[in-house]
């Protein structure tokens, strides 16, 4: 019970800890009264929702919401008191709706378009002056995301944490089934069918292709504002929707996007993981939101798109507070500069550094095994606890690899994405690599701020599998995603290399499946990383250019 009470917590962390203060803070409103109706879809299915109407003649604005998990009016007051028509709907097959339950597969630009389909409704309706806005977190965002490529008649959109790409960004990282967040959320949400659909489609095939709204960007042409957190489960694709948006999008759409990045996991609390962050951790992205949509369906001139399109928290030390970071920037594009992508490469020592490696032999051999997988602690996840956790214990483990710099003289500014290519070979058919950084505080702590993972037979592309034979080495790619740190003077920057991180990610056997069997043996592998003059690993961080041609000119 405990745990199901801790996982329905963080599930709904986002709207019970900062979208209600909206209702609280922001306005003070009388309850609006619903209207049900039931919106046809063009195969003919029927799918519920409410409306909210303002006081005054009409028409008005529009705020369209498109939930799983149910029509709740918590937002209707905030929306109402802003001369604006709020209508909340249960997606197909969910709450009231009919249908079959797809969870997001018919939102989209395919055979069934429920979301512009919806707003085709509602522009019929005698209430609706023209101008439709969609606002809602997480999985209500991803409906948001989906239905833009399909309607050009949204007039803007408010998406707070939010994937683009489901196979890369919310299901199969790296290749990987992110296993407690698709299988803990689905089964919460009461949608288990769609955990076997999703396992089904281990590779990026066609299935996947009608979630990839970043490929549909040119075809967007609505305006947004995109919030997220550094230790999101969906930080990557916040990014990737502004990015391709804000450079690609269509009419409306292209310059007029806005990014919000803060010190947050899914929403904004002040102890995220081991780290306290200091008082000025949060942004009033709810008052933001507000006065984006005032200014898009209202016609009110705030002064809000004069504002710089990228606002972000770079870190810092967190327990000294002359250090640099910790601090709020502004940017008008992303990344907010031009980087230097610098290769810190892993040596045989354990140490990490710019200098490339001499010898031509030099390897570091671990043991695999997936029925002893290192568990995971932090990182970007939902139902089991997220963010930036001290790893020495699980760095103690035989089954990790652990490189450090030296003691930092000067702090290291890391802004961007980052990446580590390892050359790496196993005695198995296939095999996993996961890596993460790792701020390494004076104190001996180990704070992970980034991770990831990659399947070995996935290495040159996540549409088919191509097995590296058993003893030949490969070169592969970890994508850690992105962030902006400042490594203070004094600490050092940490990488720890392993082959597994679970629940976070679901264990390879070992035996060249997706899954492990739920009969029959794993295997154990014998899993090399190579890190010599000829096959130089690295980890690569994006340094700023201005740094970067500083450390040159020293050296």
């Amino acid at each position: 019970m405990r745990f199901q009470k801790f996982v329905q917590f963080n599930l709904h962390r986002f709207i019970l800890v900062n979208l209600i203060a909206i209702t609280i803070g922001l306005l003070q409103c009388q309850p609006a009264v619903a209207e049900k109706v039931m919106i046809p879809m063009r195969d003919g299915v029927k799918l519920a929702a409410d409306y909210y109407l303002p006081a005054g003649e009409g028409p008005f604005p529009v705020v369209l919401s498109r939930s799983v998990y149910g029509r709740n009016p918590v937002f209707a007051p905030i929306f109402t008191g802003m001369g604006m028509v709020y209508i909340v709907q249960d997606t197909r097959g969910r709450g009231d709706s009919e249908g079959k339950d797809t969870m997001f597969a018919d939102d989209g630009w395919g055979d069934l378009q429920d979301g512009a389909d919806t707003v085709a409704w509602i522009l019929e309706q005698p209430w609706c002056n023209g101008k439709i806005g969609t606002f809602g977190p997480s999985a209500l965002s991803i409906v948001q995301v989906l239905m833009a490529p399909a309607t050009p008649r949204l007039t803007c959109q408010v998406i707070w944490v939010a994937s683009c790409d489901f196979y890369g960004q919310l299901s199969y990282q790296g290749g990987v089934w992110r296993k407690a967040l698709c299988e803990d959320w689905l089964n919460q949400v009461k949608s288990p069918h769609i955990i076997e659909l999703w396992k089904s489609h281990p590779t990026k095939d066609d299935f996947w292709k009608k979630f990839e709204a970043s490929a549909q960007a040119s075809r967007v042409h609505a305006p947004a504002l995109h919030v997220g957190g550094w230790w999101d489960i969906f930080q990557q694709g916040t990014i990737d929707n502004f990015v391709t948006r804000q450079n690609q999008g269509g009419e409306g759409a292209k310059g007029n996007q806005q990014l919000i990045l803060g010190p947050w996991l899914h929403g904004p609390v002040k102890k995220p993981g081991d780290l306290t962050m200091p008082d000025n951790f949060q942004y009033d992205f709810t008052d933001h939101s507000k006065r984006f949509f005032e200014y898009w369906l209202a016609g009110k001139d705030n002064g809000v798109m004069n504002e710089p399109p990228v606002r972000y928290y770079t870190l810092g030390d967190v327990k000294d507070p002359s250090a640099p970071g910790n601090e709020w920037r502004t940017a008008t594009t992303w990344p907010p500069f031009p980087t230097v992508a610098t290769p810190y490469y892993l040596k045989a020592d354990g140490s990490l550094d710019t200098a490339k490696p001499t010898d031509e032999k030099s390897s570091l051999t671990f043991k695999y095994d997936p029925a002893n997988p290192c568990p995971t602690k932090g990182g970007a996840e939902l139902t089991i606890p997220a963010g930036p956790f001290d790893q020495r214990a699980i760095g103690e483990r035989a089954d990790v690899l652990k490189f450090a710099t030296p003691v930092l003289e000067q702090p290291v500014e890391v802004t961007g994405r980052v990446k580590v290519k390892l050359y790496v070979s196993s005695d198995a058919p296939d095999t996993d690599f996961t890596a993460k950084l790792i701020d390494i505080y004076p104190d001996g702590s180990e704070i992970l701020m980034l991770d990831g993972i990659q399947r070995v037979k996935y290495r040159n592309g996540f549409e088919k599998a191509e097995p590296l034979p058993i003893g030949e080495i490969g070169e592969i790619e970890i994508d850690l995603w992105s962030i902006s740190l400042i490594f203070n003077k004094g600490h050092r920057i940490g990488l720890h290399i392993s082959s597994s991180n679970y629940p976070r990610f679901e264990v390879n056997p070992n035996t060249g499946d997706d899954f492990p069997p739920k009969e029959g043996e794993m295997r154990v592998a014998q899993n090399t990383v190579h890190l010599n003059s000829l096959r130089p690993s690295a980890l690569i961080l994006p340094i700023p250019e201005k740094d970067a041609e500083h450390a040159a000119a020293e050296k």
